[in-house]
């Protein structure tokens, strides 16, 4: 099977990068109108929360089906599921009449997540060699946050109006629900797994078409094969070490759905606000982007301990700009510009991890075969923990620094539930980015000899 090009792009590689784009629109649309959700079911910061946690912590356990799914079907189609997934999703929360509604939805949009993002990382981990694979994370994460900050600007600008009689943030709902369907039906129609591409001399199979071909084509030898799998993966010290910084170096992460909520507190308007989101989100997909870049410089100079530099310079960054913009910078709308330079540069050095190290290296210490299964396990324990975080933010906020929903103006916000708010957020960021950075450094040690076990492997 051969991929079709344009301009001598693989078309492919086009669409699997459209498909990246309306996940991180998705991810960030419900916090972009945390503020209109709050007052129209009359709920406060940890409730919010709870709606992150709910859909990270499905996300969290459903991911290892990604690596069974993919040993089954070939990953265009689990992609394509996914994305309806959660494109249905979506469409639920904008029609929902109560709060527990919503929770429902979000638990079904962290499933269909759960087996899109490990596929999809797998897919780009198949399309670039060894040398360039940090650029081509980057190149990922860098139009998919193009979905991001579209998705998140847009939702908070149509929050305050209404269209057709709709209420501005369920509009854009359910437009996203639309755009997702149309994004699934291009997957399954036109992309091809790169296992599956063949040229003139190329006469291989993918690892699923050699089950076949032996005659295990019973679901029991499938599920077998698949506890193989996860028991190889998880047995790998480098895997264990990267997924213990994930655990805590997510958190900040996870926290950062409040960002939107924060500024409109502060008396920005929703323009002001979907900018300056905007403006962390284009810092944070620049700096993915020349992250994968200089860590595939550094791993050509450094091949065993290059990219993970590059991840501990970007954890360590996010202590001071985390104690900057939530510490020193006064909460007031006269701070915008102070706010808008730290975003961009606090997003241009804290986003490199993943793209630098996290998503070349499982590249490089499991067979091939292995590879969806790798990057699911990383996403169920993360994701998993890291969903813990959005409550906490929002349980600290109220019962420790003073939060009170009902002290908040629909059109000023409230300069003291902001400082509430920024305290809970900083709580739940400083500390864990510390952490982060201290957990890679027994990767000098793990990447060695776990990668050339694995190459080892691949010659067996």
């Amino acid at each position: 099977m051969k991929t079709r090009k344009i301009l001598g792009i693989s078309l492919s590689l086009i669409i699997i990068n459209m498909a990246a784009i309306m996940e991180k629109a998705d991810e960030n649309l419900l916090p972009s109108v945390y503020k209109e959700v709050s007052e129209t079911f009359s709920v406060g910061p940890s409730d919010l929360g709870y709606l992150t946690f709910i859909r990270n912590f499905v996300q969290g356990l459903a991911s290892p089906m990604a690596g069974v799914l993919a040993i089954s079907y070939d990953r265009p189609t689990v992609i394509a599921v996914g994305t309806l997934c959660w494109a249905l999703s979506t469409a639920g929360v904008g029609v929902s009449s109560y709060f527990l509604q919503v929770a429902f939805f979000r638990g079904i949009n962290g499933f269909g997540l759960a087996i899109v993002i490990p596929a999809l990382q797998s897919l780009i981990a198949d399309s670039y060699l060894y040398g360039v694979r940090g650029t081509g994370f980057g190149l990922l994460n860098l139009i998919g946050s193009v979905g991001g900050i579209g998705g998140g600007a847009v939702a908070t600008v149509m929050a305050g109006h209404d269209f057709l009689g709709i209420p501005g943030w369920r509009f854009a709902f359910i437009v996203m629900a639309m755009l997702s369907c149309l994004i699934a039906f291009l997957v399954h129609i036109f992309v091809v797994d790169p296992k599956r591409i063949t040229t003139d001399h190329d006469t291989s199979m993918t690892f699923r078409e050699e089950l076949i071909n032996e005659g295990n084509t019973n679901s029991l030898s499938i599920w077998v094969e698949s506890w193989q799998a996860m028991k190889a993966v998880t047995r790998v010290p480098t895997f264990q070490f990267i997924v213990l910084q994930g655990v805590v170096g997510s958190l900040p992460w996870t926290s950062l759905v409040f960002l939107t909520l924060w500024f409109e507190l502060i008396g920005f308007n929703h323009n002001s606000s979907a900018t300056l989101v905007s403006l962390f989100a284009a810092g944070c997909a620049l700096g993915s982007f020349v992250g994968g870049i200089i860590a595939d410089k550094m791993s050509r100079l450094y091949p065993h301990s290059g990219r993970i530099m590059c991840a501990q310079f970007c954890a360590f960054m996010g202590i001071p700009f985390s104690w900057f913009l939530l510490r020193v910078v006064p909460q007031s709308v006269s701070s915008y510009a102070t706010y808008a330079a730290t975003l961009f540069l606090m997003g241009l050095t804290i986003s490199w991890c993943a793209t630098a190290t996290n998503g070349p290296i499982f590249a490089e210490v499991v067979p091939v075969k292995h590879r969806t299964m790798i990057y699911a396990f990383d996403r169920a324990f993360e994701v998993s923990f890291s969903s813990f975080a959005a409550p906490l933010v929002g349980i600290l906020a109220e019962n420790l620094y003073g939060y009170d929903a009902k002290s908040v103006d629909p059109v000023s916000g409230s300069g003291r539930e902001a400082l509430a708010l920024s305290g809970g957020l900083f709580s739940m960021m400083a500390v864990p980015f510390g952490l982060c950075c201290l957990f890679y450094t027994p990767l000098y040690w793990t990447f060695r000899h776990d990668r050339e076990s694995a190459r080892t492997d691949l010659l067996l």
